[in-house]
């Protein structure tokens, strides 16, 4: 999976003048903020009030994603940055405050295949109605909530003026944060197939979507498997997949376009391509060993093909005993070109017009 940073909303739902919503909020990132960092997450508070949502006031329904107000378009760029949300809520009248339910309305794929933690706060049941309220409305979002949630009574936790719950408090928010960041990330393979830079891929399930930095652990393990082949079969261990190190790979994610397909958090395969002139030049087409001959390899190469518009040639090297790849290649439209370009290894190209044609 992705090393990338959890970004967590803490959302303060009430707008009420005084109300105690921006202290508990507060007091929750303080007592996370030594968790979160152990947990790869980044808390981000943020207040219902401070948005400048109208009452729902777009015509088209919030499914379409399509928003004629740039409030609107602000509230979608902040809800699909995030990966987990914290709503700090009261209980009003045995539910959750109106301005909740409103800023859920507004919205509706930006939610989807998230975690949804809850720290409530009232009088008699602590909260805890409007979360079983709130809970009916975010599973219609398919937000997924949390089973750990933490519930403060007002006569407990107020010393005077001053919100401070007690030490069992805090570990049931330290508890809540760490189920939420675990769901995170289980969860992240279903983000990602839905969203906009995502494209299905060959395989049931898969799906294919760009590369970056954030992912060069899984990259690391995929060469390693891919080329130890690669190495038996030209009898050499001189391949540079085998020796890069994750700062080394991490450096050419954030220089080449780089395509990786998934399923259930896997990276299955991977090509990455660069234009150098009017060349396209492809790399590091890979295939996990137990996926091969299903065609995951034709489908990248035809996937990195399409980014070669505009240029000449497409070319690609592999081992000169490589015969299975040239092979494949060759199938394709390449042809070998005269010369090596390093010891043990062969350039194939073939011209953009066949590309497309093919």
């Amino acid at each position: 999976m992705t090393t990338k940073r959890l970004r967590i909303l803490v959302l303060t739902c009430s707008t009420r003048p005084n109300a105690l919503g921006p202290a508990v909020s507060q007091w929750l990132t303080d007592t996370l903020a030594p968790s979160a960092d152990l947990l790869g997450a980044d808390l981000v508070p943020l207040a219902i009030g401070d948005l400048g949502l109208p009452f729902l006031d777009e015509e088209e329904h919030p499914s379409t994603g399509v928003y004629g107000h740039e409030h609107t378009r602000r509230w979608s760029r902040i809800v699909d940055e995030a990966d987990g949300f914290v709503f700090v809520t009261p209980e009003y009248n045995y539910g959750m405050p109106a301005t909740l339910k409103n800023a859920l309305d507004h919205l509706s794929s930006e939610w989807a295949w998230k975690p949804a933690g809850f720290v409530s706060y009232g009088h008699t049941s602590a909260g805890t109605r409007a979360v079983q309220h709130a809970k009916q409305v975010v599973t219609t979002l398919r937000l997924v909530p949390l089973g750990a949630t933490v519930a403060l009574r007002i006569a407990d936790v107020m010393q005077g003026d001053r919100v401070a719950p007690e030490a069992r408090h805090a570990e049931a928010a330290e508890g809540m944060l760490a189920e939420l960041a675990r769901l995170a990330r289980a969860l992240t393979p279903m983000r990602e197939r839905g969203h906009a830079a995502s494209v299905a891929g060959p395989l049931p399930g898969s799906y294919a979507r760009p590369l970056g930095p954030d992912d060069t652990a899984e990259v690391t393990v995929l060469q390693r498997c891919c080329w130890m082949e690669e190495a038996i079969v030209n009898d050499t261990l001189a391949i540079p997949a085998l020796h890069e190190s994750p700062a080394d790979i991490r450096a050419w994610l954030a220089d080449w376009q780089t395509t990786g397909l998934w399923r259930d958090g896997r990276l299955l395969g991977m090509v990455r391509t660069r234009r150098t002139g009017t060349d396209l030049h492809v790399g590091r087409l890979a295939v996990a060993p137990d996926l091969r001959g299903l065609g995951v390899g034709r489908w990248l190469l035809r996937l990195a093909e399409s980014a070669g518009e505009g240029c000449g040639r497409i070319v690609l090297s592999t081992g000169a005993t490589s015969h299975r790849n040239i092979a494949l290649y060759q199938r394709q439209g390449y042809v070998l070109l005269p010369g090596a370009k390093e010891a043990g290894a062969v350039d194939l190209a073939k011209a953009v017009a066949v590309a497309a044609a093919g």
